[in-house]
């Protein structure tokens, strides 16, 4: 049975625009680490540093509130209907939130390897009601499919059926989001796990996004016959969501030079560990916008309406990007809330996303890691 378990975002937006040419470093596994002498919570900061930037994107209004407190190493956010369930890296917990704020454990992924950037990552659910978590076993990393037996409030998660395993893992560039996609099919991110050249490996299901039916099949319309592949050259993809016209948006982790938001195409190469950030080189799919690692290290990827909403790690910022002009960019509370990792939109329209504090890299606060909640600007 079920253990029960309790636990008990001033504005700020500056425009970024990115233009440069790429260049590739020593490799590094700690693009997740946070900045060497800066604390995890800042003061809050106000003003608008760039009013172009501020009218092109529908950002959040008001204050954020605490859904959730508590949380330990949080990673992803999904729903149930109106039941937002999360991961738990480490623990390997499914958690399911109550309408008071509390969470208690759904049940624990068996088989969970947790060391470094591996453990419990994505969640989805489909529209059979059934959860879908993406982690690390012994083996490698793998996408496994679950019941969810009972009622919201009291839910439990039945035996687990592998779906696609085989996905290289390391304790680093793991990748890890899963997210249904319009069409239907389930999208994974994967990481390299090290290994720059697997990424160009079309043979590799390592540095992919690899696409697949919710029985684990490979789509007939897929860009590569016989193959989960959807596109490649990626280093660590952590985020992925659609714009309402079905342009499919991911953010990724670069080494050492820029982190790089794309629109993902099928087939496309997006260049790893050749190129990094924007190279103007035809053989390769250049990212839409740029950012120093120092200042980003994007996880989790949200849309809702026309504007793309990214978490942060390093850079300790929500970034909000105009899905009509992608060059562009805004921060919101840089620094208030510490590491970010994952945003969604919640059914009832808000915008939710999780603190990263606890998760050996952070500073973390007496109420972390959060679930946070706001609404957005109309």
């Amino acid at each position: 049975m079920p253990v029960p378990r309790t636990h008990a975002l001033a504005l700020a937006l500056s425009a970024v625009v990115c233009l440069a040419l790429a260049g590739c470093g020593t490799p590094g596994p700690d693009e997740e680490a946070a900045v060497p002498g800066t604390p995890s919570r800042a003061g809050a900061s106000t003003g608008v540093s760039s009013p172009a930037a501020s009218a092109a994107v529908r950002g959040p209004a008001g204050e954020p509130r605490a859904v959730a407190t508590g949380l330990e190493a949080p990673w992803s956010i999904a729903f149930l209907g109106s039941t937002p369930l999360i991961s738990e890296r480490d623990s390997a917990d499914v958690l399911e939130l109550r309408g008071d704020g509390t969470t208690r454990v759904v049940g624990t992924v068996e088989g969970v390897s947790a060391e470094g950037e591996g453990g419990l990552l994505g969640l989805a659910v489909d529209d059979e009601g059934r959860l879908f978590a993406y982690s690390t076993g012994e083996d490698g990393n793998r996408v496994q499919r679950f019941e969810l037996t009972g009622e919201p409030g009291a839910l439990g998660l039945g035996p687990g059926e592998t779906v696609l395993d085989g996905i290289p893992s390391a304790s680093f560039h793991d990748g890890g989001r899963i997210a249904f996609g319009p069409d239907g099919m389930l999208y994974v991110t994967t990481g390299d796990a090290g290994d720059g050249d697997a990424a160009q490996d079309l043979g590799s299901l390592a540095g992919k996004i690899l696409r697949m039916t919710p029985g684990g099949e490979v789509p007939g319309d897929n860009p590569f016959d016989g193959s989960f592949v959807y596109s490649y050259g990626h280093r660590n993809p952590q985020g992925i969501d659609w714009a309402r016209d079905g342009t499919m948006f991911a953010s990724e982790f670069g080494q050492n030079t820029w982190d790089e938001l794309n629109v993902i195409t099928p087939g496309g190469n997006y260049g790893w560990p050749v190129v990094e950030g924007v190279a103007g080189d035809d053989r390769y799919v250049d990212p839409v916008q740029q950012w120093s690692p120092r200042e980003a290290s994007p996880s989790g990827l949200g849309i809702a309406g026309g504007t793309i909403f990214v978490a942060n790690l390093r850079g300790s910022v929500l970034r909000a990007v105009p899905v009509a002009e992608p060059s562009r960019s805004a921060e919101f509370w840089p620094g208030q809330y510490g590491r970010l990792r994952d945003v969604t939109v919640s059914p009832a329209g808000d915008l939710w996303f999780l603190t990263n504090n606890t998760d050996g890299r952070g500073t973390p606060g007496p109420d972390d890691d959060r679930l946070l909640a706001v609404p957005l600007a109309e």
